[in-house]
């Protein structure tokens, strides 16, 4: 896949590049902050390159605050198709969610600690220029807390809050079966049961996935 990384350390900015890149993986552009991010994914748009994969710090110059989250948000906004895949080091429930309103796939957010799991983060970037999902586990706990709270999911058992949490984090019915130690058929219903109640009608199964993780951040 097709790289650009936008992250203002030199240093982490380099071992993103060369742990990418190790693994058979094209980073077209590093940059430092998030106009030169927007500049280049533009250059590479209009040359008819668009990459297959944004991964972007949150924080980024001149304020060090959401710079990179607003440049992600433009880039979607311009770029439905383009991934986006952004780490910070807190765990920001604001951008996790403002980041996944704007479009249902390709999207992600992970905490820098993250990367130092490297097949973890690798297959997070990969699945996210798929168009999956990618969320931290902590990101999901958190919005997990906050959900319990509101109507919207009260009708799914905590069986059920579990098995959505794992699909927020992007784990497949395979990974979500063996974390729960059940069988892959139980996780199947536990997933047709999530649709049901939160009234998302047969389409696509991806699709649908993403709806429900959705319905899920949002709530």
């Amino acid at each position: 896949m097709r790289v650009v990384i936008a992250e203002d350390s030199v240093l982490l900015r380099e071992g993103l590049t060369r742990l990418l890149s190790d693994r058979g993986h094209e980073v077209v552009a590093g940059v430092g902050d998030g106009e030169a991010l927007v500049k280049v994914v533009g250059e590479l748009a209009d040359a008819g390159e668009l990459p297959d994969v944004v991964v972007a710090d949150v924080r980024m110059p001149p304020t060090h605050t959401d710079e990179g989250l607003r440049a992600a948000i433009r880039l979607r906004a311009g770029h439905p198709d383009l991934a986006v895949l952004v780490l910070s080091q807190y765990v920001e429930e604001q951008y996790a969610t403002e980041l996944l309103a704007g479009s249902s796939r390709g999207v992600g957010y992970l905490l820098k600690d993250r990367v130092a799991e490297v097949r973890e983060f690798v297959d997070a970037v990969v699945r996210v220029a798929r168009g999956g999902t990618a969320l931290d586990p902590e990101v999901v706990a958190q919005l997990l807390g906050r959900s319990r709270k509101q109507d919207v999911l009260a009708g799914l058992t905590p069986r059920e809050r579990e098995v959505l949490g794992l699909m927020a984090e992007g784990r497949t019915n395979s990974a979500i079966a063996r974390q729960l130690v059940v069988s892959d058929g139980a996780v199947e219903k536990h997933i047709s049961n999530i649709f049901m109640k939160l009234g998302l009608a047969q389409s696509d199964g991806d699709h649908r996935r993403v709806l429900a993780v959705l319905t899920y951040l949002r709530s």
